[in-house]
């Protein structure tokens, strides 16, 4: 019977798994799949029946490595680990960083070991990517001692910028130079990687910062939180829940947290927070660029970045500025370059696999690949 590595990627809102065997290929899987809409009307109401189905697909018996997406490493974790009771205990201590996804990247750890006793089980943080940065990137403007205590830039969505480096590297038609890479989804952030290392990401202490999100607000003057407390008199989980579960596309629009549903939409509140999600888009790539000196390249990546065309459209017509241009007909084609032939800068739309990032990493460590 042939070894299989499972790898689980448990986010706020799904669940994608795949099956590789590993001596055929780390890239493309034997099986995938995916859970979608937890805790929505037409999905799961939680991640631990999500798993449960995703589990019982599965043929246990020829499962030698588990590979995980944990968020949130802090300080501890630069690397890809092997799960042990210590590790799993740092991880679960770093929760309160990440709840949206931590506690989920937890629950999938905990099923995985129940469902296969003695299996390898490895974790992959997202925060790891981002680790090389340079050290002025990584700091907020507070006393060094509390740099020294974690509190830092740590950026988020890195095995999906992984990912995308990977394929760009593989690809010599496209520029390797400066490139700002935009994971547009339910969670969305952008990255400034020169020649494939990290510069500068929106996402910092937590995947609360940046980008306005499916239901995280995005950058926030620190004196609403402080204002909240002492003058509405909200407690620490009521800032909480409003912060990450209430706001964003969610609370601009009134409506939904799902930009398809924005996008068919004629409401007054669909309608602003689709602007105000290009208008943050157009801010953090502006950013992005200076942190870079200059651009070469833009990738669109994550599930709005790879199938919003119209978004994308209107993202590259607010930066015309910075010299992009639109293939119109490549980016409604679901082309993979998307930029127009005297455009200054190449433009990309890429599929992130932050599946094979994972069975990489764990085969590795699991000293499975051949």
């Amino acid at each position: 019977m042939p070894e299989h590595l499972l790898t689980l990627n448990a986010g706020s809102s799904s669940i994608k798994y795949a099956l590789f065997d590993p001596v055929a290929s780390l890239v493309v899987p034997t099986l995938t799949g995916q859970v979608d809409g937890i805790g929505t009307r037409s999905g799961p109401p939680d991640h631990q029946q999500a798993l449960a189905s995703v589990l019982q697909r599965l043929p246990s018996d020829s499962i030698r490595a588990v590979g995980h997406r944990v968020v949130h490493g802090g300080t501890l974790f630069g690397e890809p680990r092997a799960i042990d009771d210590q590790v799993l205990a740092d991880m679960a201590a770093l929760a309160p960083l990440a709840p949206l996804h931590q506690p989920h990247n937890l629950a999938g750890v905990q099923a995985a070991r129940l469902a296969f006793p003695g299996v390898v089980q490895v974790a992959c943080f997202d925060t790891a990517f981002h680790r090389d940065a340079p050290a002025l990137n990584q700091h907020f403007a507070l006393p060094q001692v509390w740099f020294d205590r974690g509190i830092r830039r740590y950026g988020f969505h890195g095995l999906s910028y992984e990912s995308i480096v990977a394929q760009l590297a593989a690809d010599p038609s496209v520029p390797r130079g400066r490139v700002v890479i935009a994971h547009l989804g339910n969670g969305a952030s952008m990255a400034a990687v020169r020649d494939g290392r990290p510069v500068a990401t929106t996402m910092s202490f937590s995947p609360l910062d940046g980008l306005p999100m499916g239901t995280r607000c995005g950058r926030l003057d620190a004196a609403v939180v402080l204002h909240l407390m002492r003058r509405e008199g909200m407690s620490v989980d009521e800032v909480s829940r409003l912060l990450h579960r209430e706001s964003g596309l969610l609370g601009l629009s009134g409506l939904s947290s799902d930009m398809r549903e924005l996008m068919a939409s004629d409401t007054a509140g669909a309608r602003l927070a689709i602007d105000y999600f290009v208008e943050q888009v157009l801010r953090e790539l502006a950013g992005m660029a200076a942190a870079l000196r200059g651009l070469d390249a833009l990738v669109f990546t994550g599930g709005i970045g790879e199938n919003a065309a119209g978004l994308r459209a209107r993202i590259l017509e607010g930066a015309a500025w910075m010299g992009l241009r639109l293939d119109v007909r490549g980016n409604s084609c679901r082309m993979p370059r998307i930029s127009a032939h005297d455009s200054a800068v190449d433009v990309r739309v890429l599929r992130t696999n932050e599946e094979s990032v994972i069975a990489r990493h764990t085969a590795r460590i699991a000293g499975l690949r051949a």
